[in-house]
């Protein structure tokens, strides 16, 4: 019985939302591994559109089990807003859901250190959601963070919650801030007992469930090259994105995992600050933009766009150990008459075949591009894979040629029937 994981090839809105809840059906669990309500997940059923942050998109499915694990940081406060608006949708979430106990807690001290840190002027600003992702994960990693365990044991909450709060008071102050409005001490025991039914021991509650032959798919947030280790740094998430994040952030250990799959969209965005190669510096960057909606599904930023980097999807399956790609997106390529292809960078006057560990070489690296015809006609909402132009397919070989990973799913639409698995591939067995 497979266990994947489904993660993102490049640095985020790849459309790994639409994937797992694609996939999901195929599955009996869907977990998510890493990030906060800082990640957007867009699926639309029909009419119907779902915007998911902390939930993970098999919640979707009736029936389907899904899991918060302990690498997720929580706001309280954002997962039962999001856990209303999808009751009020119909689905049942409270006999649905599963909330690891060993999952950290964001508060709102979380927000107002995150937003001093990026207004500093003697720090570089990351261009974060300020939603009190990364604050969080230092006070986890710095062993004072607060655990959902921990919130829902009232004595143990208020012991550890008012050192902490006292801690951030102290940063407030040192920034002219003299009193934190955010004693939550009362609304958050509140807020605990309305999490409690759903909150369990996750770890166990995945060993388990593989031992008596069930299937699991893992969901990560975010993308590779924002991972905290080997993405673009500083300019990355704070926690583990990559498919090793999917052990560490479950539970599960790495002999659990029977495949890992990439989503890439048949383009690249980014957003925020921080280097991108291959962005589009011209008119075409807007027509890409608005023909693919590239706006955030939480902060509706609009993203930075730009031509496929068959470099930095070499780095990310590397990393990763990419059984296959889904390519996200094809059809809002479908007007353009040529279409660029970055092959390569050029640093210092020589090409170079590794990714820059430093942000700042990374940034000084000249794309090296290849020009495709491109199609000019309709894609979207093609299911199989000789129905695609010629040309269309010829982009999808080249991509695979060039990554060395083979295309394994096309996604031609928002919806979940507007998708393509290609016949034996590796995917399609896995999903078998």
């Amino acid at each position: 019985m497979s266990n994947i994981i489904v993660l993102g090839a490049q640095w985020g809105d790849e459309g790994k939302g639409k994937i797992v809840d694609l996939f999901s059906d195929r599955f009996d669990i869907v977990a998510r591994y890493q990030g906060g309500h800082n990640a957007g997940h867009t699926v639309f059923i029909g009419q119907q559109k779902y915007v998911l942050k902390l939930i993970p998109s098999g919640i979707l499915r009736p029936g389907k089990l899904a899991v918060i694990g302990n690498g997720v940081v929580i706001d309280p406060v954002a997962l039962l807003s999001e856990i209303e608006t999808l009751e009020h949708a119909g689905i049942d979430v409270r006999n649905q859901l599963a909330i690891s106990n060993r999952a950290h807690v964001i508060f709102p001290f979380h927000r107002l250190v995150e937003k001093i840190s990026e207004d500093s002027p003697d720090r570089v600003a990351i261009g974060t959601t300020s939603r009190g992702i990364g604050p969080c994960y230092e006070d986890k990693i710095g062993r004072r963070g607060i655990r959902i365990a921990d919130l829902i044991d009232p004595a143990a909450f208020a012991a550890l919650y008012q050192p902490l709060r006292k801690d951030k008071q102290s940063i407030a102050k040192a920034f002219g801030i003299q009193t934190l409005d955010d004693d939550v001490l009362d609304s958050y025991r509140e807020l605990a007992e309305r999490i409690r039914p759903m909150v369990r021991d996750t770890a166990y509650l995945l060993n388990d469930a593989i031992r008596s032959g069930k299937r699991i798919l893992l969901e990560g947030a975010q993308g590779t090259m924002l991972d905290i280790d080997h993405g673009t740094y500083p300019f990355v998430t704070s926690s583990s994105a990559a498919a090793g994040g999917a052990c560490t952030g479950t539970g599960l250990a790495p002999t659990r995992i029977n495949g890992i799959v990439g989503v890439s969209k048949a383009y690249i965005t980014r957003v925020g600050a921080g280097p991108f190669p291959s962005e589009i510096h011209d008119p075409r960057g807007d027509t890409i933009r608005h023909a693919g909606n590239e706006f955030g599904s939480v902060t509706g930023r609009p993203r930075r766009c730009g031509w496929f980097d068959v470099p930095l999807l070499r780095y990310t399956a590397t990393v990763n150990g990419f059984d296959s790609l889904i390519v996200t997106k094809l059809d809002v390529l479908d007007a353009l008459a040529e279409i660029p292809v970055c092959v390569g960078y050029e640093l210092d006057g020589k090409t170079i075949s590794e990714m820059p560990a430093r942000q700042d070489a990374l940034a000084e690296a000249k794309p090296l591009f290849e020009t495709l015809p491109g199609w000019q006609t309709k894609t979207f909402g093609i299911t199989r894979l000789e129905d695609l132009p010629q040309r269309a397919r010829d982009y999808l070989h080249i991509l695979e040629q060039k990554t060395g990973i083979e295309v394994g799913c096309v996604s031609t639409g928002p919806e979940r029937n507007q998708t393509l698995i290609v016949p034996g591939s590796r995917l399609q067995k896995l999903l078998c």
